[in-house]
Order: C-alpha cells, then sequence, then structure tokens
C-alpha cells in the first residue's frame, strides 16, 4: 500500500553549514541504538547491543496468528503459520548485518536523517528457512524476475504513505549466495520485538534495508520493482533530481574495539605507556576480508595487523584482528582499515552521497596515553 500525503514530511535535505542535529534526528537517535563498540569483543552480538533501526513503529504481533505468504508468480501459493515453517529443515547462519546510512553523520554536508557515526552493526546467529526451499516448494513461474517483500511496519516516508517493502533479483533471492533466510531466531531464540518478531528476512552480505522485518508477505512479479524503498530511497545520488545507483553490498569495513578507558562525555580514549593491544572485527559483503592495516599516527604509515583465518562455517560474519602498540606518553589518533578479496579498500576521504549511504570512511580514534603511573580511582 503506497498513498500521497502531500507535505506530510518533507523531502530529503542536507543540512546547513552550521546546522546541528535537528530535534527530529534526536528524536529518530533516541529510538533507535547502534552497537557499543566494547560489544566488538564478541563473536556474537547480544540482541541487546546489536544495532536496530525501525523504520516506522515496531508492530503489534501475535506469533499464534502470524501468516507468510507466497503468491505471485508461482504455481502452488502458500500460507505458512509459525508452526509449518518451524517443521521444515532449517539452517543457522552467522551473519553481520550493517545499516546502509552507517558512517552518515561524519559526512559534510550532513544528510538529515538517523544520524549513525560507525556503530550501526552487529552479528547475530539467525535461525530460519532458506527462502530458496520456500521459493522452489512454491513453484517459481517463467515470468518471475523478482522477489518483493512486505512487512507489517507501517507509515509516512516524505509525503508517501507505505508499508515497508523492498524487493530482490530472483537470482539473489532464490540462489545459494548468499542463501536468503526467512528467520524466526535470533541467537537460539525467538526474534525480539526489535528485531522482526515473529519473521524477518536475513540478506547476508547486503546493508540491513533489504533485510526486512515483521515479515508477511513475498510476492514474486513479473517486472523489477520500483516501489519507494526501493527507487526512491536506498540510492546513490549527488542531487535530487538523478536517479542514481541502488544501495546493495556492504563495503569493506574494520573496527577498533576502544582501547583503555574512556572520558564520559568525548569519548576519547585514555591509556598508559607501554604494550597495548590493539583489536577488533572487519568485514565486508562483496569478498572476504583479505587484509587489515593499522595506523597509530593518524594515517601516515600503516602496517598489517593480524588477521584471523577465515572461517568456513561463517562466512558472512566479521573476522577478528589484532595488532600491538606501544604507547608513548602524548595523543595518538589511531585507525584501521579494511581490504576485500576483490580489492575494495576504505577510503581516507570518504566520496559524498546525498543520502548518506555505503560510508565507510577510515574510523578515527583519539587516545591519549598518560604521562605516568595509574592515580587513584575517583568514586562514584
Amino acid at each position: 500500500m503506497a498513498a500521497r500525503l502531500g507535505e506530510v514530511s518533507a523531502p530529503a535535505r542536507v543540512a546547513g553549514p552550521e546546522e546541528g542535529v535537528t530535534v527530529e534526528e534526536l528524536a529518530l537517535a533516541a529510538r533507535n541504538h547502534g552497537l557499543p563498540l566494547e560489544a566488538l569483543r564478541y563473536d556474537v552480538t547480544p540482541p541487546g547491543l546489536h544495532y536496530v533501526l525501525t523504520h516506522y513503529d515496531i508492530p503489534a504481533a501475535d506469533p499464534d496468528t502470524w501468516r507468510l505468504t507466497v503468491r505471485g508468480e508461482v504455481r502452488e501459493p502458500l500460507t505458512l503459520d509459525l508452526d509449518a515453517l518451524r517443521a521444515r529443515p532449517a539452517v543457522t547462519r552467522r551473519v553481520t548485518m550493517e545499516c546502509a546510512g552507517n558512517g552518515r553523520a561524519l559526512l559534510s554536508p550532513r544528510p538529515v536523517s538517523q544520524p549513525w557515526l560507525v556503530e550501526a552493526v552487529g552479528t547475530a546467529e539467525w535461525t530460519g528457512v532458506p527462502l530458496r526451499a520456500l521459493l522452489a516448494e512454491a513453484g517459481v513461474r517463467p515470468a518471475a524476475v523478482e522477489a518483493v517483500f512486505t512487512g507489517a511496519d507501517h507509515g509516512v516516508e516524505r509525503g508517501v504513505e507505505q508499508d515497508y517493502r523492498r524487493g530482490l533479483p530472483l537470482a539473489v533471492a532464490a540462489g545459494d549466495d548468499p542463501g536468503v533466510l526467512v528467520a524466526y531466531a535470533m541467537n537460539g531464540a525467538p526474534l525480539p520485538p526489535q528485531h522482526g518478531h515473529p519473521l524477518r528476512l536475513v540478506v547476508p552480505g547486503w546493508y540491513g534495508m533489504a533485510h526486512v522485518k515483521w515479515l508477511r508477505d513475498i510476492t514474486l512479479a513479473d517486472r523489477p520493482f520500483t516501489g519507494f524503498q526501493q527507487t526512491t530511497a536506498y540510492r546513490l545520488r549527488q542531487s535530487p533530481e538523478e536517479p542514481g545507483e541502488p544501495v546493495t553490498r556492504i563495503a569493506p569495513r574494520a573496527l577498533l574495539l576502544p582501547p583503555g578507558f574512556p572520558d564520559f562525555m568525548s569519548r576519547v580514549r585514555v591509556v598508559r605507556p607501554g604494550e597495548v593491544r590493539l583489536e577488533g572485527r572487519a568485514w565486508s559483503g562483496h569478498a572476504p576480508v583479505a587484509r587489515v592495516e593499522v595506523s597509530t599516527d593518524g594515517g601516515a604509515g600503516w602496517q598489517d595487523a593480524e588477521l584471523d583465518p577465515p572461517d568456513a562455517a561463517h562466512p558472512w560474519a566479521w573476522r577478528r584482528w589484532r595488532h600491538r602498540w606501544t604507547a608513548a606518553p602524548g595523543r595518538h589518533v589511531l585507525s584501521a582499515r579494511a581490504t576485500d578479496g576483490q580489492g575494495h579498500t576504505q577510503p581516507l576521504d570518504q566520496p559524498w552521497n546525498r543520502g548518506g549511504f555505503a560510508v565507510n570512511l577510515v574510523q578515527r580514534v583519539e587516545v591519549h596515553c598518560l604521562d605516568g603511573a595509574a592515580g587513584e580511582p575517583e568514586g562514584s
């Protein structure tokens, strides 16, 4: 469902030269949350720490009455309740998921939307039914070219009333790579409400906008989907007039697990002189990460980090990296950058786009190394 509501919401825009974060952006940031970077230590992110972006409201969902329909260009339409889905052979996939707008707030001028820095990411183990198995059961007709997924979340965006809806080319939806899931569990438990309870789509390697939550319908279409979230939102554009390129797979990124301890307000890190173990995670939706480099001098020089070997069981999950640094008193800026097996490398200068999508600028972490031994801890 989609309806034009005139000027109910303003069109997408970029912030003015002196414009700070708006009240509306602050309200979005209060509803959504990123991964506390210290949680990079976990191979699998606890659900409450995994990033969350909800476009509209978290819909009311009764698992006893929930139904998933598979229809359109199929020979045998399906209507499945949760028991029917759980009775089918299940798989579990560990998948790193990242919001397409991660890093948006670092751009200048800043696109006005959810003001992510670098924390919109998480890795979970998703359990469900392979989508290709459901499509095979329904019988895909030759005319089908795209699968369209509809969630139960409903709202208004840029004046358009709509259900959240996205499409995937049939080759992706029905293929083994990346192996799309209709998931009903996260880390071995039923999906939490904010993560799509009772059903969601999981598309390994793709940005989060493709992982439709509160999934209730799959329609095979005989033409590419042209709905709002496909052709208006989630496009790489320099100006509002151009059609832009679609946002699809995750660009490579490495993040640093913050060393030492933080200043409360600024989050600047504090360490003591001597050897400091640096570590973090790296991932890419295009190809396995092939290299991680670390800079301890603001990007003037780079050294290879030790990268965990590939895990054949979890090809779509982030990988741990490690590096040892001898800290000397003073101010330092630490960075890490990833390169994947197709040669994509994180940029030092981020190309700008109007929506603030697919931003994978190299992270910069300010660290102050103290001159001397530990002091007495302050009271709370």
